[in-house]
């Protein structure tokens, strides 16, 4: 997942909206005049959809979070190579210099 610029995630920041918005449900039903088995029917129905939105998130998330781990394997592939590539032009170079310093005070 992404981080905003103040370090909160947007799962994060998902998870809090659902919750809040659940709360806010509740207590929207609880305290309405309304016969107790409509108020369970409502509490049922926003329980299965909340549910729902919990599943689609996770699996979205689990997405997301593969989708990175791949990202992320390619990306120190890369640079795995590219650091090899460095390493080995280093111990040329430094072989290179050795062998000359080493002709030099051979004369």
């Amino acid at each position: 997942m992404a981080d905003d610029d103040d370090g909160v995630s947007a799962g994060a920041i998902i998870v809090a909206f659902l919750g809040g918005a659940t709360l806010g449900a509740v207590a929207a039903l609880l305290l309405a005049p309304q016969p107790g088995s409509e108020t369970r029917e409502q509490l049922r129905g926003y329980a299965r959809r909340t549910e729902e939105q919990m599943r689609d998130f996770a699996e979205k998330a689990g997405e997301t979070f593969d989708k990175t781990v791949v990202k992320g394997r390619d990306f120190v592939k890369n640079k795995k190579s590219v650091l090899g590539e460095a390493f080995e032009t280093g111990r040329e170079a430094m072989r290179r210099e050795r062998k000359r310093s080493t002709s030099e005070t051979s004369e």
